[in-house]
């Protein structure tokens, strides 16, 4: 077992770090920035160093600024939590030459599954399911003009080192293609610093799943079954659930088994999560591996039982899943998380500034994970999530009624918060009968109430 671990992250992932090293008796050193100083990830780790400015370039994406952290620490293992450095080759690359364990996959891994059409060339051969597109790398819009045309319109075309909704653009006629290639591609060398581009079919209205796996280093693959990630704004999810209302129990267990085959033959190691798009047939398909633990592995830990992020951390170090998980894991009951955001509820505009009063909820079936607290400064230079909110029931039926139950007890003030949007999705008749898709949130009318910070 490792020593000490560095958490290369902040927040209340960083902090859900902290607290899973305490558990397995690990010592913890936290990374911040100067914009960071005071936040909570930074008083509970065993030890921290500031590693740089504000601005996440010059301090949590500053690679050697991390790697020289861990060296003056002498720490064993570095955590990446998500976002950031998480899915970065050349980082875990620079952690395996400095001889500290980087807690996820191997470089050669992430380097194939954070290209998507590598990623789907290899699901493709293992059997899972994926839409009709090209075949590679598209070489020019002449090329993406002629596999639309088989294909048939709509169609996406995507960045294959994208994520986020950037570098993708949907196309619903080839008089539009050469125009929106070009966009695609601009944008995506901008964000990516690769400007590959692949084309899919277009699912329409789809429902967006995503299925959980765990892999040690002996080979073994489990897969803790899935989440619905279906309400999103802008390809960002809002609101999470485990189960999905829309997997069958042999839907599940089908995709599982096929599931457990591709990540064990392309050499998938720690925790990760194949997503896929569901159509309105209710057929999946694969759409991309996020290799890293997620922001909505809360979910998953309420109806499986299992700590995803203590099990990266035993995984890393060495142990095999055997004694880490009760096999087979079964799902019972079902869990709701709402991400709590400093923004605007009805316009999303980014709401940064001070905590002026705080209320967490609580009382049974309710988990909170945030790194707020009163008077506590959420920063306009990093996401805007404020607080993952988690309730857990017997039945769906019951984790809804314990998340109205604690949104209505969760007080923000100072700024503006999401908690009245989800306040407003809790009760759609749409959300309660499970009748919702990608476009769930963007097809609604939520009415223009104002709502002053505070």
């Amino acid at each position: 077992m490792f020593d000490k671990v560095l958490i290369a992250n902040r927040g209340e992932i960083a902090l859900r770090i902290i607290c899973a090293c305490k558990e397995l008796g690990i010592r913890s050193v936290a990374v911040y920035s100067e914009a960071d100083r005071n936040s909570l990830h930074v008083r509970f780790a065993d030890e921290a160093v500031c590693i740089g400015p504000a601005k996440s370039a010059g301090s949590y994406l500053d690679i050697p600024s991390v790697i020289s952290a861990a060296e003056i620490t002498n720490v064993n293992a570095i955590h990446p939590g998500y976002g950031f450095l998480s899915e970065n080759a050349d980082f875990a690359e620079v952690c395996q030459m400095s001889g500290i364990t980087f807690i996820g996959p191997r470089p050669e891994v992430l380097k194939l599954v954070g290209l998507k059409q590598s990623a789907r060339e290899a699901m493709k051969t293992a059997g899972v399911p994926v839409l009709p597109g090209s075949e590679g790398i598209l070489k020019s819009a002449g090329e993406a003009l002629s596999v639309a045309g088989k294909v048939g319109y709509p169609v996406m075309l995507k960045a294959s080192a994208g994520g986020g909704g950037r570098g993708l653009r949907v196309v619903h006629s080839g008089d539009d293609l050469p125009n929106l290639y070009s966009q695609a591609q601009t944008e995506a060398a901008a964000a990516f610093s690769c400007g590959d581009l692949y084309l899919e079919k277009l699912v329409q209205d789809p429902r967006h799943i995503e299925f959980q796996v765990l892999a040690d280093l002996h080979g073994n693959v489990e897969i803790l079954g899935e989440r619905e990630c279906s309400l999103q704004r802008r390809h960002q999810k809002i609101l999470e659930e485990a189960p999905s209302p829309s997997v069958s129990p042999q839907l599940r267990q089908t995709i599982s088994e096929t599931l457990a085959g591709a990540m064990r033959d392309v050499g998938y190691t720690n925790a990760g999560t194949v997503e896929f798009l569901m159509d309105q047939q209710g057929n999946l398909y694969f759409i991309e591996v996020n290799a890293r633990i997620q922001v909505e592995h809360p979910v998953t830990e309420f109806v499986t039982g299992v700590d995803l992020v203590k099990s990266q951390i035993l995984i890393a170090a060495g142990e095999p899943l055997e004694q880490i998980l009760d096999s087979p894991v079964a799902i019972r009951g079902h869990a709701i998380e709402c991400r709590i955001n400093a923004e605007h509820p009805e316009t999303f505009a980014p709401s940064p500034g001070r905590l002026t009063a705080l209320n967490l909820p609580g009382g049974i079936g309710v988990r909170v994970d945030t790194a707020a607290y009163t008077d506590c400064v959420i920063p306009p230079y990093y996401d805007s999530m404020i607080a993952k909110l988690i309730a857990y029931g017997h039945d769906r039926a019951e984790a809804i009624a314990r998340m109205r139950r604690a949104l209505d007890t969760f007080v923000i003030e100072g700024i503006h918060s999401t908690i009245p949007l989800h306040q407003k999705i809790l009760a759609d008749p749409d959300f309660l009968a499970g009748n919702f898709h990608t476009n769930y949130l963007s097809n609604k009318n939520w009415g223009q109430a104002a709502v002053s910070p505070g």
